[in-house]
């Protein structure tokens, strides 16, 4: 075991099939010595070692309990693949590879061996194949951690987004827009910002509704629901407006009048994000007893294994858990 346990971070695989060996490869490439040194990996060594001679990485990797600070070598937390896992293709063994390593790296959180996991991307269908029913990373996390519910930050330093709900259908999403779940979403941003050294985040709270209904032309949700949740959320001190027209609010925020926008639904928060900073958005997982960023990319199993997966997404995700394992300095 390395001296400078707890590890900083703790990186897992993802699904193998797809390019999260790679891009973790050519991520270790980048860091210092001092970097690497403060991570962890899990996964199955050998997918790692592949990954590193296709990309010709020089790196050397050792079993957790055999790394040694300062030694040169990436510390491995062993999840072995427990069948052949085809380059490219959706397969219940990688799904169960990628959950295993999940499953694995939250408990090395729980038990004081890493501060902040940061997640490769795994494939929903994949995982649904090998059994594991979750909507994602941020669905699991929170079943794995007994957390009764999560909430999904897109940050990156142009425009950040936390959504009220996520991966559900859009009908169903309109039936979660309410105002204890618009609370407790403001409120979880809030201390996420706080910690990360914004002492009263600005927060926009963005309307359902197109012009957030036109007095209820266009639906009475704006009205009923949500301008009623951000006053009380004003008079407990939040530093909040809305319900604003979803239109202009994320334009508002990117020209920095905003630090934080609350966003309905999964494509209404995910689309101008990744529009404006697609490479460098950053998936934080909020409302959970314990910290995790990820890339906001999928498995992109049309070009795994092919040397040429860019790992810009995954640098940004390590970026910010440093940060978050530093309690918020740069």
């Amino acid at each position: 075991m390395k001296e400078s346990a707890p590890y900083a971070i703790v990186i897992t695989m993802g699904d193998p099939a797809g390019i999260g060996p790679e891009i973790i490869c050519r991520a270790l490439a980048e860091m210092s010595p001092e970097e690497r040194d403060g991570t962890l990996l899990v996964g199955d060594p050998a997918i790692y070692r592949r990954a590193a001679a296709l990309i010709g990485a020089a790196l050397d990797f050792a079993a957790l309990e055999e790394a040694r600070a300062g030694d040169g070598r990436v510390a491995v937390a062993e999840v072995p693949a427990e069948a052949e896992i085809a380059d490219g293709r959706i397969s219940a063994a990688g799904g169960d590879l990628a959950f295993r390593c999940v499953k694995r790296a939250v408990e090395l959180v729980q038990a004081g061996r890493a501060r902040v996991i940061v997640t490769a991307p795994l494939n929903k269908a994949a995982l649904h194949a090998a059994g594991h029913h979750y909507d994602g990373h941020t669905g699991m996390l929170a079943a794995l951690t007994g957390a009764p519910s999560s909430f999904m930050l897109l940050a990156s330093e142009t425009l950040s987004t936390l959504h009220v709900s996520t991966h559900v259908s859009l009908r169903d999403a309109i039936e979660r827009v309410t105002e204890a779940r618009i609370a407790a979403t403001v409120a979880v941003g809030h201390e996420h910002l706080v910690s990360m050294g914004i002492p009263q985040p600005r927060i926009a709270v963005a309307g359902l509704n197109p012009h957030c209904g036109e007095g209820g032309i266009f639906g009475d949700e704006d009205e009923r629901i949500i301008a009623p949740a951000v006053r009380e959320l004003r008079e407990r001190g939040f530093e909040v407006q809305g319900p604003i027209s979803a239109d202009t609010v994320f334009y508002r925020a990117s020209r920095g009048e905003f630090d934080l926008v609350v966003a309905q639904y999964h494509d209404q928060g995910h689309i101008p994000v990744k529009l404006i900073a697609f490479d460098t958005t950053v998936n934080v997982s909020l409302g959970l007893p314990l910290q995790r960023t990820s890339v906001d990319h999928g498995t992109a199993f049309d070009i795994a294994w092919q040397g040429c997966a860019d790992a810009t997404n995954l640098g940004a995700a390590i970026a910010y858990a440093r940060r978050l394992a530093t309690g918020g300095e740069s």
